[in-house]
């Protein structure tokens, strides 16, 4: 075939002198490449049919046609089925711990402790995502972890995550249901939001490279008939190398209610049965990051100040972080201190083990971690801190704390 084929183009080409002497010479020298290449490409298939011939294999036919057809309309058919799969995304953790609670004027408590958390992310459309998530423990609004015993009793599983997200942009976002904080707390400290806590409400965001602003509107009741409260906060920030830094607004009406929950009002002043103070936080934290020995280290602070309390209004936390405990081998140490005064945050909201928690309690946290694989962790936590400073007995508090934890 590549001989007939040459010969015709050849004989059609340069046997004919009046082609030559009317096409441009640049033109006609363009016209002879793109001969030799249809002839190299000629060649070429010719040489790879003869080698289909020798392996026996011959030439496609039209069986082979119809059935690599059926084959894909299979393939098809099967992802198609399969699709959805692919839009939905599980994660959650696990971790065991054991914990040592001395309290001045208790006697010395021991326990072990469990948390498992998992959640379902399923993208329904291009920008728009549904969350569900389930976790160990009751319904303590800043943990999640269950205490083991009861002779081998079942134990509690409640709706951690439930909600819907747009991301209008690639830089804004609207989400609504009960969601992951969105609120920036420098090294994810937990001075105003413990690290468990979910807002229930809405809350939008905003964010480049060096920018961020978030307003988030939570529930304190949403039904009327319980005396319906609703907080509100907006905060902004910066980002520019190895800074980081944010204020922000919290607005929680708080003034005359009774105890949210557990009839317990976690520090907080009150008065005939009722909070004595609105909750109308001023914040404003920062962290610097730089590497030192090609160690990541990290130093952060924040400050809270409640402008409706007449006294004990102020609280802060500084410390450091040397090291990452992420990838397989690497460990890290975390040291900070902080003082939370009676009426500086809402008690019930801050972080649940520092000072045995809620507000009213200064003093020190050291931690550390080292990871075993990339998504297994072993690591410590001790509190040596006092609780009921201002309102209370003023106790001393230690809280060791040892955890294994495990990602996936």
């Amino acid at each position: 075939m590549k001989q007939v084929l040459a010969a015709a183009v050849t004989g059609t080409v340069f046997a004919s002198g009046s082609v030559a002497a009317h096409v441009p010479e640049a033109e006609w020298a363009e016209f002879k490449r793109d001969y030799a290449a249809l002839v190299a490409r000629v060649n070429a298939l010719e040489a790879e049919n003869q080698q289909l011939r020798e392996l026996g294999q011959g030439g496609v036919t039209v069986e082979d046609l119809a059935a690599t057809r059926s084959e894909v309309e299979m393939l098809k058919k099967q992802n198609a089925a399969s699709s959805w799969a692919e839009n939905i995304k599980w994660k959650g953790d696990f971790r065991y711990r054991y914990e040592e609670i001395d309290q001045e004027g208790r006697n010395e408590r021991t326990r072990h402790r469990i948390r498992a958390r998992a959640a379902m992310i399923a993208r329904v459309e291009e920008n728009v995502e549904i969350g569900l998530g389930l976790a160990s423990g009751g319904d303590d609004p800043v943990s999640t972890n269950q205490t083991l015993g009861g002779g081998g009793s079942t134990k509690d599983i409640r709706l951690d995550l439930a909600y819907a997200r747009w991301n209008a942009t690639d830089e804004l976002y609207l989400q609504g249901g009960k969601y992951s904080n969105p609120w920036y707390s420098p090294q994810k400290n937990q001075l105003v939001y413990d690290g468990d806590f979910r807002p229930e409400g809405i809350a939008m965001g905003w964010n480049n490279d060096h920018m961020f602003a978030t307003f988030s509107g939570s529930w304190i009741e949403s039904d009327s008939n319980n005396n319906d409260d609703f907080g509100w906060g907006v905060q902004g920030g910066v980002r520019f190398g190895p800074l980081t830094a944010a204020v922000g607004y919290l607005d929680l009406p708080t003034r005359g209610r009774e105890a949210i929950y557990d009839d317990d009002f976690f520090g907080n002043s009150a008065e005939n049965g009722v909070y004595k103070y609105n909750y109308e936080l001023l914040t404003a934290g920062a962290e610097f990051s730089l590497n030192v020995l090609e160690l990541p280290l990290s130093l952060f602070a924040e400050y809270v100040e409640n402008q409706d309390a007449d006294d004990l209004e102020q609280g802060y936390i500084a410390g450091t972080r040397l090291g990452q405990a992420k990838k397989r081998g690497t460990w890290q140490l975390r040291y900070e201190y902080r003082e939370l005064e009676a009426d500086a945050t809402l008690g019930l909201w801050t972080d649940s083990d520092f000072a045995g928690g809620g507000t009213d309690g200064k003093g020190h946290a050291l931690s550390g971690a080292y990871a075993i694989t990339d998504r297994w962790t072993l690591g410590f936590t001790y509190f040596d801190s006092e609780r009921g400073v201002d309102l209370g007995e003023d106790e001393d508090y230690k809280r060791l704390m040892i955890d294994t934890a495990f990602k996936y």
